[in-house]
C-alpha cells in the first residue's frame, strides 16, 4: 500500500483526510501516528518544532509558503481553463470536475468570485448572444450547485443549436418521412433535374443535407439558408425556364405546382416557425417545426424582381412514377398553409 506523502502539491485538507484513515489501519497510539504523519512531509517544508495534534499540523501546512504557491498556481490554472463542447472534442464532465477541483485547491469559496472564473472559461466568441443570456441568468445564482445546474441546461441547449455547415435531416411531420433525393435520378418531365421526394421513417444517406448560412447561428428574423444534398452536392431549390420575354417556373410532374429539385437556379430559402410550434426561441435548433419558403425572383419577362411571390415547401399524397418506382411528390405552393407544410429539422451532426 502506497502511503501518500506531502510535498506541497496537494491541498493540506485533502492530504490530512487521506492520511487519517491509516490511523485505523495501523492501529497505533495517537502520538506515534502523529510522528509518522510528520515524517511523511517533505523536509523542504519547514514546520514548527512543537506540533501536538493533527489540527496543528494542518494549520502549520496552510501557513507555509508552499501552500500560498499551491493556491496561486491553481488560480492561474483556473484563469486558463476553457470550456470546449463535445462537438469540438471536449468533455463537459471533465471540465466541471476540473473547475470544482481548481476552486477547491485555490480556496475560492465565494459564489460571486466562482461565477467570474466560470464565465471567463466559456470561449463563446461565436455564440456571443447565448453566452450573454447565460451570463444574465448567472446573476441570480446563489450557490455552486445552482451554477452547475444552469450551465448543464446551457450545454444541452447549445448542443441542439444548428450551426453553419451542420448536417441536418428534414422530417415531414404529417407523414414521418424524410426529405430525400437520389444522385443522378432525375425527373422525366419539367426541369429533368435531380428529383426530390419523401421516403423512409429514419434518416439515411439520401436524406442528409448540409445547411449553410452566412453566420454562426441561424436566427428566425433575418437568416437565409441553402440546403445542399450531401451525396450529390446539389442545392435544394426551384427552376425557371424560357427565352425572350416569356419565362416561367417548372411544374411538378402530377400536381402542377412549382417543381422542387436539386440543381435548379433558385436555392435560397427562408424559414419560420410553424403554427404548431409552441416553444419559440431566437435560434434555429434541432427538432424545431418550421415552414420553408422560397421567393420566385424572376418575373415573366426574365427580369430579376424583388416582389416575386413567396412559395412554401409542401409534401402531399400525390405520387408519380419513374421506371418501376413511385415517389411521393414535393412541391412549392402559395396556398393557405396547413399540416402538410410542417417540417421538423433534425440535427445529425453539428459543425465543429
Amino acid at each position: 500500500m502506497d502511503i501518500p506523502k506531502y510535498d506541497g502539491n496537494i491541498h493540506p485538507d485533502e492530504w490530512i483526510n487521506d492520511i487519517r484513515k491509516y490511523h485505523y489501519i495501523w492501529k497505533v497510539e495517537y502520538e506515534e501516528f502523529l510522528n509518522i504523519v510528520i515524517s511523511l512531509i517533505d523536509p523542504t517544508i519547514k514546520l514548527p518544532t512543537e506540533i501536538s495534534d493533527i489540527e496543528e499540523l494542518r494549520n502549520a501546512l496552510k501557513e507555509n509558503i508552499s501552500f500560498t504557491v499551491f493556491k496561486n498556481t491553481n488560480k492561474r490554472k483556473l484563469q486558463l481553463l476553457k470550456y470546449i463542447p463535445e462537438s469540438r472534442g471536449g468533455d463537459t464532465s471533465k471540465f466541471i470536475s476540473n473547475f470544482l477541483k481548481l476552486c477547491y485547491n485555490a480556496e475560492i469559496n465565494d459564489i460571486e468570485e466562482q461565477k467570474i472564473y466560470f464565465y471567463k472559461s466559456l470561449p463563446m466568441n461565436h455564440f456571443d448572444s447565448i453566452s450573454n443570456e447565460f451570463h444574465q441568468k448567472m446573476k441570480n445564482i446563489n450557490s455552486l450547485n445552482e451554477l452547475i445546474k444552469e450551465f448543464e441546461d446551457f450545454v444541452v441547449y447549445e448542443s441542439n443549436l444548428i450551426t453553419n455547415d451542420s448536417i441536418v435531416a428534414l422530417r415531414h411531420v404529417a407523414t414521418g418521412k424524410y426529405l430525400s433525393s437520389v444522385e443522378n435520378l432525375c425527373y422525366k418531365t419539367g426541369s429533368k433535374l435531380q428529383l426530390v421526394f419523401v421516403r423512409g421513417s429514419d434518416p439515411g444517406p439520401n436524406s442528409l443535407w448540409k445547411i449553410q448560412f452566412n453566420k454562426e447561428l441561424a436566427t428566425y428574423t433575418d437568416t437565409s439558408i441553402t440546403l445542399q444534398h450531401t451525396k450529390s452536392n446539389k442545392l435544394l431549390g426551384i427552376s425557371w425556364y424560357g427565352s425572350g420575354n416569356s419565362y416561367s417556373y417548372q411544374k411538378s410532374p402530377t400536381f402542377g405546382s412549382t417543381e422542387v429539385n436539386c440543381g435548379g437556379n433558385a436555392s435560397e430559402w427562408k424559414f419560420n416557425y410553424s403554427k404548431s410550434e409552441e416553444n419559440h426561441e431566437s435560434y434555429l435548433k434541432s427538432n424545431d417545426i418550421i415552414y420553408l419558403s422560397i421567393k420566385k425572383s424572376v418575373d415573366r419577362s426574365g427580369r430579376t424582381t424583388h416582389i416575386g411571390s413567396v412559395e412554401f415547401l409542401r409534401c402531399h399524397d400525390v405520387r408519380f412514377t419513374i421506371g418501376n418506382d413511385n415517389f411521393q411528390e414535393i412541391v412549392c405552393h402559395n396556398e393557405r398553409l396547413g399540416a402538410n407544410d410542417d417540417w421538423c429539422i433534425e440535427l445529425i451532426e453539428q459543425c465543429a
